[in-house]
């Protein structure tokens, strides 16, 4: 079974040299982050980026979260894979996640393709034996032949992207967290990539998905969050999606 649930989620970031030119850095900080100024308990300046959040989702649930940018979308994603603690209120997350947030995450450019898989895989929560039962699989669908064995530092974008997506999505997961629709690599690799991408969404059986590409959004999602300086300000259920 796959669950998300917040109760009165709360995300916010302290400010620890908040001194000095108080009405030119509170416009500046609420161009950059979207957020609300406020004082926590300790009275220290903070960043309110997720304002008490409430919502529900279930399995079979395609979520779509909207709004402009520094609206909180990409912060609620990050919260979700467990990047940021929720600051106050209650978070439920149930299912194995796989997040395409930050696919390049953990991987280390000294290091080699092969090396590099295998510190992808554990970060995603990977044994060692199911990441040899992959490597094969992964090392195929990258596609970069021998640069596998030669340090990442050496590859070019295109191919540390390869290899980082085909690492990403070799795990079915529960719930899928993406920023836009993801499309990675050099043009030979993306309509591979996104065969692949829209395979693993299809049978994921929860998906939130941060766009401001609205009709992609409607089309694909039956829940539509939209955002503002990090509140729901409209939540808007299909019965069925297309």
């Amino acid at each position: 079974m796959a669950v998300i649930e917040a109760h009165n989620l709360v995300v916010e970031f302290p400010i620890y040299s908040f001194t000095g030119h108080r009405s030119f850095k509170k416009s500046l900080l609420n161009l950059a982050t979207g957020g609300i100024l406020a004082k926590d308990a300790a009275n220290r300046v903070v960043v309110r980026a997720l304002d008490n959040l409430n919502f529900e989702f279930h399995e079979g649930d395609r979520v779509g979260l909207i709004g402009n940018n520094g609206s909180g979308k990409t912060t609620l994603l990050q919260v979700l894979a467990g990047i940021y603690e929720p600051t106050m209120g209650d978070l439920k997350v149930d299912g194995r996640i796989t997040s395409m947030l930050g696919i390049t995450l953990g991987m280390d450019a000294e290091v080699t393709g092969v090396e590099n898989i295998y510190l992808r895989g554990q970060l995603m929560g990977l044994s060692r034996r199911q990441i040899d039962a992959m490597v094969d699989d992964i090392a195929d669908f990258a596609g970069i032949g021998d640069f596998l064995n030669l340090p990442m530092r050496t590859y070019s974008s295109g191919m540390a992207m390869r290899l980082a997506f085909a690492v990403a999505t070799s795990v079915d997961a529960d719930i899928i967290l993406m920023d836009e629709w993801l499309s990675v690599g050099d043009a030979e690799f993306v309509q591979k990539a996104k065969a692949k991408l829209t395979q693993m969404v299809g049978k994921a059986r929860l998906v939130v998905i941060a766009s401001h590409n609205h009709a992609m959004i409607k089309d694909q999602c039956n829940i539509i969050l939209t955002l503002e300086h990090g509140k729901i300000v409209s939540t808007e259920r299909t019965d069925s999606l297309s």
